[in-house]
């Protein structure tokens, strides 16, 4: 551990108002981000199927519409098993598949939470009920034993993201002039730890919460500690003093509240969906929830994002470090 260089204490009034206005500000757009997300949740075109005819399809399509506008976003499928197999890996969230006289069917995934299935089920359980018949519920992909509410995704990703932030933060305060290649190395020794110890935590081992293999699971997680940990770092080397509580608001608060691990991004208002698809905790639970349920639904889209995140913030540190470690030996 190094020494870090004296900073200037805030005295004065500065001293007394800028952490209160510091911390108001970053609680203001948590709690506005998580009521604006959360406080009555909706779907927007979430994709659903329809097994059956063109005219029928149609006709569920425009009830559908009426009873939630713009809530679904309607595909027709061949056949059952086609629709099955979209439930499976995700491309849809529940199939209705209409029979030929016989009550409909609803296939649907426990394991997308029961906010999901609440939805899908009350919205064609009204479809079925207008047809005359009594709906059929079959769930094809059952949430895990130990993770009954589909909720220890979310709770695994946060951890994993508070810890990233944390290291990043920690390891400038307590070691500011660190050498770049041992900057690194702990980067990389926490990621690989911390994956490891969330794994087995989620795991078999642990609370079989997460059905995924273990090396999957570990790597994702790793990657998703890389990520956040590398990008707390840069914002911190870029910003000064500001790229803390900056860190804070895009890791912590945008991005856990747009991760996916309580509701879909479908359910999110459009201004934050996009950042689902962008950011590390959302790109890294849908590859955790398609290990684990969905047919490595988003695996490959999640590790490419994670690794171009954790290579362009390693650049910026580099950028900013290495430079001014030559000048100082210069110097010396």
């Amino acid at each position: 551990m190094d020494a870090a260089p004296r900073q200037r204490p805030a005295g004065g009034l500065k001293g007394v108002l800028m952490p209160v206005v510091i911390v108001l500000v970053i609680g203001s757009i948590f709690v506005s981000v998580y009521l604006a997300a959360f406080h009555a949740p909706k779907p927007h075109h979430l994709p659903v199927a329809v097994v059956g005819t063109a005219q029928q399809t149609g006709q569920i399509a425009d009830g559908l519409e009426r009873s939630m506008p713009g809530g679904f976003a309607v595909k027709r499928y061949a056949d059952e098993s086609a629709a099955r197999h979209a439930v499976q890996d995700r491309t849809v969230y529940a199939a209705y598949v209409t029979g030929s006289g016989d009550s409909p069917e609803l296939l649907y995934a426990g394991a997308n939470g029961p906010s999901v299935t609440s939805t899908v089920s009350g919205a064609f359980s009204a479809v079925a009920k207008a047809s005359g018949h009594p709906l059929v519920q079959t769930d094809v992909v059952p949430a895990a034993a130990g993770d009954t509410r589909s909720m220890s995704v979310f709770y695994a990703a946060f951890g994993v993201v508070l810890a990233g932030f944390l290291f990043g933060m920690m390891t400038y305060q307590m070691a500011p002039r660190l050498e770049y290649r041992w900057r690194m190395a702990s980067l990389a020794f926490f990621s690989v730890l911390g994956g490891v110890i969330v794994a087995l935590l989620t795991g078999s081992l642990g609370f079989d919460a997460l059905p995924g293999p273990f090396l999957g699971l570990a790597g994702v997680i790793a990657l998703m500690g890389a990520a956040v940990g590398s990008a707390t770092m840069a914002m911190m080397r870029l910003f000064g003093r500001a790229g803390l509580p900056l860190a804070s608001v895009v890791l912590l608060t945008l991005g856990n509240s747009t991760s996916g691990g309580t509701l879909p991004a479908a359910y999110l208002p459009g201004w934050l969906r996009p950042l689902s698809e962008i950011l590390p905790v959302g790109v890294g639970v849908r590859a955790i929830q398609g290990l684990s349920h969905f047919d490595n639904d988003g695996l490959v889209q999640g590790i490419a994002i994670l690794a171009a995140w954790t290579v362009l913030c390693a650049g910026l540190i580099y950028w900013r470090d290495v430079p001014a470690a030559r000048r100082r030996e210069a110097t010396a």
